[in-house]
């Protein structure tokens, strides 16, 4: 990867994971680490804390991104 580009994740690598970390799921949508928690923190990725840390289920990043579950 080169320096300034983010190397994204694909709908289809997601798909088997129950959670994403707060930075993959900014991956999905291009974003840098440091976009993808600020748009955590304002709500627009959706989120769920478990202790101290902050996951991102993928059934609902998928919801939002308007892909169905049982596409492949």
């Amino acid at each position: 990867m080169e320096s300034g580009t983010i190397d994204r994740i694909t709908i289809a690598e997601i798909r088997d994971r129950t959670t994403l970390t707060v930075p993959e799921a900014g991956r999905v949508f291009g974003m840098s680490r440091g976009s993808a928690y600020q748009a955590a923190q304002r709500g627009e990725l959706p989120t769920i804390r478990i202790g101290r840390r902050i996951v991102v289920p993928v059934p609902a990043l998928l919801r939002l991104l308007g892909a169905d579950l049982e596409s492949a």
